[in-house]
């Protein structure tokens, strides 16, 4: 009797440590979730206000790992993906300037938002362009079976950015592409790409229609796109299509592509790069001054007895 009370005993023991192991377990796992959400979280409100719109503090792992968060949760955001050419649009256009600061994230396409984030304080800041961010999510996509629809660029080429990224990126699921006319679209006609855009069923919808066109029609289609993400990335289209030649990299690291695309295109170019440059750099350098000014205030000078 007494051995039957030992055994029963062992084996109460034994079950007792085996549940509190899977409840620490549990307990880790629970931890982890919670961290990777709060990590997440993070990425969407860490932002450095430029001029008005708020740029997310983030590199493209980042923007990666948020992105496949969201087609995990099935949830509903978009992405700008602005430099100084969008945050110059937005200080001078209240409605554009909301959507960016509405958008589950903005990425900084650009060495000077990266430069002004920087002197922010926000060291974590790395370039996030459209053409980096569309290659990466294109890599990851294949490896993780994401649906992908291509709406935007000219006549054309749209049919063959999806034959190139297929080409390189074998296995690549393209559901759908659509090049709109050069006008706005008729109620019916708007309607039906909602629909052939539903209907396929993809987990990312990439636009290449330019600033501030792309930023305009995902916030207004939020909400009738059923899509965990949209993501605007204006001539990425073309780039990655091989129809127009990007920058060389030390250009690029230099904060120097506009001048690139604007001698590659001065007749379509020059006109918003003539105010974009300027101006960022004025906005800029009056900001600067104004921090170093309050800043110099808020230093004490010395001591009460100094004083």
């Amino acid at each position: 009797m007494q051995r039957k009370s030992a055994v029963r005993r062992q084996v109460l023991e034994t079950r007792g440590a085996g549940f509190a192991a899977a409840e620490l377990e549990r307990g880790k796992n629970t931890r982890k979730e919670s961290s990777s959400l709060a990590a997440a979280d993070n990425l969407r409100h860490d932002r450095v206000d430029i001029f008005g719109v708020g740029v997310s503090v983030i590199n493209l792992s980042d923007a990666v790992t948020t992105i496949e968060r969201w087609i995990s949760d099935n949830s509903r955001n978009y992405v700008c993906v602005t430099g100084a050419h969008g945050v110059m649009e937005s200080r001078r256009d209240q409605r554009l300037r909301r959507i960016h600061n509405e958008a589950g994230m903005v990425t900084p396409d650009g060495m000077p938002l990266v430069w002004f984030s920087h002197f922010s304080g926000k060291y974590r800041t790395e370039r996030v362009c459209g053409c980096d961010l569309m290659r990466k999510m294109t890599a990851v996509s294949q490896l993780r079976g994401y649906r992908q629809f291509y709406y935007g660029g000219a006549e054309g080429v749209a049919d063959k950015l999806k034959h190139v990224l297929i080409d390189s990126h074998p296995g690549l699921e393209v559901v759908g592409t659509l090049c709109p006319p050069f006008r706005d679209l008729t109620p019916e006609e708007d309607q039906a790409v909602v629909d052939a855009i539903n209907e396929a069923h993809p987990h990312i919808l990439w636009l290449g229609l330019s600033t501030p066109k792309q930023e305009l029609w995902m916030a207004s289609h939020l909400g009738r796109i059923e899509v965990p993400v949209m993501i605007g990335v204006g001539a990425a289209f073309d780039f990655l299509a091989g129809i127009k030649r990007r920058a060389p990299l030390w250009m690029q690291r230099n904060g120097l592509e506009w001048l690139f695309r604007v001698g590659s295109e001065p007749r379509r170019l020059w006109r918003r790069y003539a105010y974009i440059v300027p101006g960022f750099a004025v906005v800029a350098a009056g900001e600067l001054l104004s921090r170093a000014i309050w800043s110099s205030q808020d230093v004490p000078t010395g001591s009460p007895s100094q004083r």
